[in-house]
């Protein structure tokens, strides 16, 4: 059988019982939009981000769109984040009518590379979307302090991130909001779209809750135009299923990271650093390889699911012509663009898997 990057079905019956369970009870209690279950969903993914408020929203993008919504992002502001992520990362810049700026990244994280954030900075910047990307923290301190230093708001977007943490904090809690998708593969997945905003300010907190319900505290009253964009109350209740697990999954995949750097022995590919601050969740597994291309063929025709976790950076995307960034502009993240590779790693692996997995990346050689 083929090694799938991610096995939902094999989750699935590993927590068979809990998650029929949780969809009984909320089918049991017809309440489906806004029950018990997301707001018991809400304060629990709260604690696991080390902040005080949850909301729950319809998906990752939802709540990167709802938070920036909430500080007031709107036409004529600059907001800087990097290239080197999922679309949606920038694409709720532009939904808002703002101007993505993007900024380069550090070779060996994937992430922001704080200096390159600061020299991007003009008189319209308001705000920085960092990315804690494959699962690692970005450096959030330093760019803490840039944000602080020109009074700037932050958007920390952990949506590859939860229960990851760095310099003793957990992912989402570094800036004024925190973002958190619950996609079917990410470590913590639902069985569908869904997502969840955290933040320690209520005032925030309250504004986003309007935000996803029209703009509106509820009843008929509206405060200003807003979007609908809620949690399913059945897909809160399968995450509640799951989240008791979170800690386990995530020490599984590091362990497995371990596993790899141990015993993947290549010239051909660089595994990613186990740096030192520590709190890496590994939503991916990410090799770089000059071969990519050749590597990415190698592993499918041994029946070694891989991914590319991004092909094209943003600033080069046909969507972002109009911004007139060239190729060269960024070249950190065009290099990673060109040689990363996405393998295996989710807690559904056997060992047996993993051993394939190190025999074939340790038996390619480029052709």
């Amino acid at each position: 059988m083929p090694i799938r990057l991610v096995n939902t079905t094999r989750q699935y019956h590993d927590l068979k019982d809990e998650i029929d369970r949780a969809i009984r009870r909320v089918v049991d209690g017809g309440r489906f939009i806004l029950g018990p279950e997301v707001a018991g969903l809400e304060a629990e993914i709260a604690a696991v981000s080390g902040c005080s408020y949850g909301v729950g929203v319809a998906s990752g993008t939802d709540a990167l769109l709802l938070s920036i919504a909430a500080l007031g992002a709107g036409p004529g502001d600059e907001i800087i984040t990097t290239p080197f992520t999922f679309v949606s990362t920038a694409e709720v810049i532009s939904l808002r009518g703002a101007t993505p700026v993007f900024a380069d990244i550090q070779a060996d994280t994937f992430n922001l590379d704080p200096a390159n954030v600061e020299s991007r900075i003009t008189s319209r910047t308001v705000g920085i979307i960092p990315v804690d990307l494959y699962g690692q923290v970005a450096d959030m301190k330093a760019i803490r302090t840039i944000a602080q230093r020109h009074h700037l708001w932050v958007v920390e977007d952990a949506a590859q991130a939860l229960g990851a943490s760095r310099d003793g904090h957990a992912a989402g809690s570094f800036g004024e909001f925190g973002c958190i998708s619950f996609f079917p593969t990410k470590n913590l997945g639902a069985f569908g779209d869904g997502g969840m905003v955290v933040t320690n300010d209520a005032s925030l907190a309250e504004r986003v809750r309007k935000f996803r319900y029209h703009g509106s505290a509820g009843g008929y009253e509206y405060e200003f135009v807003g979007y609908n964009s809620r949690l399913d109350e059945i897909q809160a209740a399968i995450l509640r299923a799951k989240l008791p697990r979170l800690p386990d999954y995530n020490a599984v995949r590091r362990s497995t990271a371990a596993f790899y750097r141990e015993n993947v022995q290549s010239e051909h590919l660089t595994l990613p650093e186990d740096l030192t601050f520590g709190g890496h969740v590994y939503h991916q597994f990410t090799v770089r390889s000059r071969h990519r291309d050749l590597l990415a063929g190698f592993l499918k025709e041994k029946g070694i699911e891989n991914k590319i976790y991004y092909p094209v950076p943003l600033h080069l995307q046909k969507t972002y012509a109009p911004l007139e960034y060239q190729a060269g502009d960024l070249p950190v993240s065009e290099k990673a663009a060109d040689e990363v590779l996405s393998i295996p790693i989710a807690q559904e692996l056997t060992e047996e898997e993993k051993e394939q997995v190190v025999t074939a990346l340790n038996a390619f050689v480029p052709r």
